[in-house]
């Protein structure tokens, strides 16, 4: 790519405020939509979990396999998106990702079996899975360069925003239910009509999709280049050089080819270096037990003596404490960059953590913590939560968006994303008996990971604010 191609578009893309920036918002947000699923299919379980224990009559170990299996299916549909999206095109991953959540959503609501309820989990972590890979991908490729750090937060906004209502409606729930998981509504138990109003977003979802463009970089690669323009002048304005936008994305293209797994292979290591990097990011937001908070809040709480009511307000509460730091992140990310944000949060989770794991050796009494230690463990939950959201759980995403080369973009995102999904189903499949184990101890891993994440920033992770995606190659 030469230099007048390079600089001439890029220095008007870096400053152009788009004259409909409201359309942008609107099709990021739409898009965000999978995030909102993501979240809410990945956090409604918790309101459901000693319900499934109960009807089922299962112990520890296979109820844990049952609340973990999604991830599976996560692990694999965010393996074959990438593929997938540059065959058929990210809108159309998006509708069939909606048509999956929905049929979990029903699925899920109406088991026949403990079998049957996995199965329509793993199917729904499939759809979760496409919609992690293909959000972060097309809010990165239809945003302007000068936005598109905070459009790309949008993705992580949406998740804890799904994480959010979904505790909110498991806390309505249970209220209709008079504070019985298994009380029954209408002629399902409550734990049903948690799982099942996901059918709502997920269909909302897939008719969002009709109303948004296609990305305009998979448009101009099969050939499309009139309509790609047309959705770059309304996503970036017609103040910058349209055609030499056009031919600086198709350059790139040609001069590149489709990725496939074989890209990402280096001579050393198995695969390229940057591969790497964005495997790491993915592994250490997991390997910090942000999702025990998520998946096993309510269960944990009452396992320290915290009645169910309150254990659910505490869920909610969490949540929205995710919430505020996801919007801390979000002014914050194109001001100050992504690796302050990452560092400041990974000192913020491992001081949590480890006052967590203070609070969780004490003895319980009368089956609950002592006052001051459980005081101090919900304080330091909260604050794990805060300095997670306004830090990793945002930059991660607007990272694995921006990192990686055009030619290796999805098929390297699938990667990372794949791997996220196998750290979280370690997590999420281990913490049962790892809690049985030595509660305190668990957590006291998790710090020792968020520590680790520290040197990893400072000696691999390159900061990306302020680039365009054409200069990542």
């Amino acid at each position: 790519m030469t230099s007048s191609t390079a600089n001439g578009p890029e220095s008007g893309a870096r400053v152009a405020h788009p004259e409909h920036l409201g359309h942008v918002i609107f099709i990021t947000a739409a898009a965000a939509m999978g995030g909102f699923l993501f979240g809410y299919d990945s956090s409604v379980i918790n309101g459901a979990v000693e319900a499934i224990r109960d009807r089922y009559d299962i112990g520890s170990g296979t109820l844990a396999q049952v609340i973990a299996i999604a991830l599976i299916g996560c692990a694999i549909g965010a393996a074959t998106a990438g593929r997938i999206a540059d065959r058929i095109g990210r809108i159309r991953c998006m509708q069939i990702a909606s048509v999956l959540f929905t049929a979990s959503a029903i699925g899920s609501a109406l088991p026949f079996a403990l079998w049957d309820l996995a199965m329509w989990r793993i199917i729904g972590g499939f759809a979760i899975g496409m919609a992690s890979v293909i959000g972060p991908a097309y809010i990165a490729e239809v945003s302007p360069p000068a936005y598109r750090g905070r459009l790309g937060s949008f993705q992580q906004a949406a998740i804890v925003i799904g994480i959010a209502v979904s505790q909110l409606v498991n806390y309505a729930v249970l209220q209709i239910a008079d504070g019985d998981q298994r009380g029954e509504i209408l002629g399902l138990e409550a734990w049903q009509w948690m799982l099942g109003v996901m059918v709502v977003p997920a269909i909302l979802y897939g008719l969002l999709s009709f109303a948004i463009p296609e990305s305009p970089r998979f448009l101009i690669s099969v050939g499309k280049k009139a309509e790609a323009r047309k959705i770059l002048e309304e996503v970036e304005g017609d103040k910058i050089d349209l055609d030499a936008r056009v031919t600086e994305i198709e350059t790139a293209m040609h001069r590149e080819h489709k990725s496939s797994f074989k890209d990402l292979l280096g001579n050393r290591f198995f695969f390229l270096p940057i591969v790497w990097v964005g495997i790491g990011l993915s592994m250490f937001q997991q390997l910090v037990g942000i999702n025990v908070a998520f998946y096993y809040s309510a269960t944990l709480w009452q396992s320290v003596g915290i009645d169910p009511t309150d254990s659910f307000f505490y869920s909610f509460t969490t949540s929205i404490i995710n919430i505020i730091g996801t919007v801390i992140a979000m002014v914050l990310v194109d001001r100050v960059g992504r690796r302050p944000l990452a560092l400041v949060g990974s000192v913020g989770m491992a001081v949590a953590l480890a006052v967590e794991a203070w609070a969780f050796s004490a003895d319980l009494v009368d089956g609950k913590l002592p006052t001051a230690q459980g005081a101090t463990a919900l304080v330091a939950a909260h604050v794990f939560v805060l300095f997670f959201a306004l830090s990793w759980g945002v930059v991660v995403w607007v990272f694995l968006g921006e990192m990686f080369p055009n030619r290796l973009r999805a098929a390297a995102l699938g990667v990372a994303v794949f791997a996220q999904w196998i750290a979280n189903w370690a997590i999420t499949a281990s913490f049962p008996s790892l809690a049985d184990w030595n509660l305190s101890g668990t957590y006291i891993i998790y710090a020792c990971f968020a520590v680790l994440s520290i040197p990893f920033v400072l000696k691999f992770v390159k900061e990306t604010k302020g680039k365009t995606l054409e200069e990542m190659g």
